[in-house]
């Protein structure tokens, strides 16, 4: 973004004190005292602290004004729900100011990706406003009998959506946007450590006219119970996650109690595949951003690079040097390209899989260790020669850490690819058209960009294979999602 605004402890200070603080359940925010801390990454300190909701109580109660609300909005026209999506679409756009710096302040990331989130995000309103006028039906003539079959779509109902931090804007929008559409009412449960975007959005959605009860926000620190004590509930009938593949896992058994009907967006182990026909300029620009954007905490950042070994040196070299040029700091900083890691767990893990694969013999060309400073900084890394043992083969970094493996043959690097239990998103760098071609065909992911660094698009399906999640979000795939099939059959 070419002019981002100066960032000043008074214009922190004043976001903070409108910023609602409180869970919201039926139209309103419950209010209360605050009692969870908000931490802010870039310096380790508390930003603010919002209320920290009872979670069997809180969760009964956005269930409660879910299913009162739950008829009239399915009866409402899909006309109506698209002009409100599209309102809140606007409205979030209007109000990026604040949205972005919430999103840096309560997670990290850079100011000028936190407001390319904000267009993104924003964009799965829009979307969906528009996939609401076309929810799919047919009628047609059955192929042996004098009969008409009649296909319609219905919202399946109540859903309990539960996003992740590093994303606090669009996770939260990829969920409710079609289930706004579909005429499904909503329980929203953030995580924890980034509360603050979610409240905000719920104003918003108040705002662009969406009814009391529709969209409910449970801002608590007990996850598990809230999840445990809504899915155990019958009138809710759909889960929508995003997060680990052990938690989806545990939710998807609690889902089978009730068949209740699920999406899981999981854990990811992306590889960035470098073949022998890879333009490097290309490649590197690819892999920068498929790398450390977002800090390298997404995931969909690549995590292993698999580079065949006529381009290792130059490819190799090359990421070294963007890799230098990256600029450490807190996101609010202008000048800033990388930020902090989301807490100190974060930050330990990250190190001790660069303390791993150098024990097994990885050399780190740049970076390699945390910074001595406040808050949860870790230098950008490249690390050479790493084995194919070491831990950042199998285990998802989500830090600044670029692993690089080199390979001899294609195949070797396919088959290195496809080595996981995951299956979320892949890489492809190479410019001759049978070569990319033969090897997006064979790798096992939900998602391939080839020549790129970002794949997401709102109007794209986004998903996994193998443990790497269940169903599909955005595109027609993710409205699809949120509706039932009725089938009628009558005579012609």
């Amino acid at each position: 973004m070419a002019d981002l605004p100066t960032i000043t402890s008074r214009t922190i200070a004043d976001l903070l004190e409108r910023a609602p603080r409180s869970s919201f359940i039926g139209g309103a925010f419950t209010g209360g005292t605050p009692g969870l801390e908000v931490i802010d990454p870039a310096t380790g300190e508390v930003l603010t602290s919002v209320v920290d909701a009872d979670a069997a109580r809180a969760g009964i109660a956005a269930l409660d004004a879910a299913v009162a609300a739950q008829d009239a909005w399915a009866a409402s026209l899909p006309r109506t729900r698209a002009d409100i999506l599209h309102r809140a679409y606007e409205l979030c756009l209007q109000r990026a100011d604040d949205l972005a710096l919430l999103m840096t302040l309560e997670m990290g990331k850079p100011l000028a990706e936190a407001y390319g989130e904000v267009t993104y995000g924003a964009e799965f309103l829009r979307w969906f406003s528009e996939e609401a006028v076309r929810l799919p039906g047919r009628f047609r003539s059955a192929s042996a009998a004098e009969a008409g079959v009649l296909t319609s779509t219905r919202p399946v109902g109540p859903v309990l959506a539960i996003t992740p931090w590093n994303f606090p804007l669009s996770m939260g929008t990829r969920k409710i946007g079609p289930a706004l559409a579909a005429g499904c009412t909503v329980v929203l449960k953030p995580a924890a450590a980034t509360p603050l975007t979610s409240l905000l959005l719920m104003e918003i959605l108040v705002e662009a006219g969406v009814p009391a009860g529709v969209v409910s926000c449970v801002v608590t620190s007990d996850s598990r119970t809230l999840s445990s004590t809504l899915m155990a509930d019958p009138r809710l009938r759909k889960v929508s996650f995003t997060g680990s593949t052990g938690v989806g896992r545990t939710l998807l058994g609690q889902a089978a109690e009730h068949v209740l009907r699920s999406s899981m967006e999981l854990g990811g182990n992306a590889p960035f595949l470098v073949l022998p026909s890879a333009d490097i300029a290309t490649a590197v620009e690819a892999a920068v951003p498929a790398k450390f954007r977002n800090n390298g905490e997404a995931c969909t950042a690549a995590n292993r690079f698999y580079v065949h070994s006529s381009v290792a040196k130059e490819f190799t070299a090359a990421l070294v040097e963007r890799t230098t040029e990256l600029i450490v700091g807190p996101g609010i900083e202008q000048a800033t390209t990388l930020g902090p890691l989301i807490d100190e767990a974060a930050l330990q893990k990250v190190d001790e899989l660069v303390d791993d694969a150098v024990q097994r013999g990885a050399r780190v060309l740049t970076g390699g260790a945390r910074l001595d400073r406040p808050g949860y900084f870790y230098q950008p890394t490249v690390l050479g020669d790493v084995p194919l043992d070491a831990r950042v083969n199998s285990e998802e970094i989500f830090g600044p850490v670029a692993p690089i493996i080199v390979m001899d043959d294609v195949e070797e690097m396919i088959a290195a690819a496809n080595r996981t239990e995951f299956g979320l998103m892949a890489y492809v760098a190479g410019q001759d058209l049978s070569e990319v071609t033969d090897t997006v065909q064979r790798i096992e992911a939900g998602m391939i960009a080839v020549n790129l660094g970002v794949a997401s698009d709102p109007s794209a399906p986004f998903g996994g294979v193998k443990e790497s999640g269940l169903g599909r979000e955005g595109s027609h795939e993710g409205i699809a999602e949120y509706l039932e099939t009725v089938y009628v059959r009558m005579p012609l």
